[in-house]
């Protein structure tokens, strides 16, 4: 195997869910400010807005996770301008 061909920041992190708060830990080179104590020890901390356990496809649900109102938003703009036929 070639030597130094893998990123020397490869380390664990939490990753946490934002929409539902479910922490995991794995490894990433992901870049982070924040840190976050699970199981006990400090990790770096990276915020995600779906992750498995909250999306419809592996939940079975039909939830509609919308943070930032985009939904609402076109509603509001192209809901009502249907025409009726």
């Amino acid at each position: 195997m070639r030597k130094d061909i893998h990123p020397s920041n490869y380390r664990p992190v939490v990753f946490k869910d934002m929409s539902n708060g479910d922490m995991f830990l794995t490894r990433s080179t992901c870049k982070s400010n924040e840190t976050v104590e699970f199981e006990g020890q400090e990790y770096p901390l990276i915020k995600v807005e779906i992750s498995s356990t909250s999306h419809p496809f592996y939940t079975g649900k039909n939830k509609l996770v919308d943070t930032a109102g985009r939904v609402d938003k076109f509603l509001s703009r192209y809901g009502k301008s249907r025409k009726q036929q």
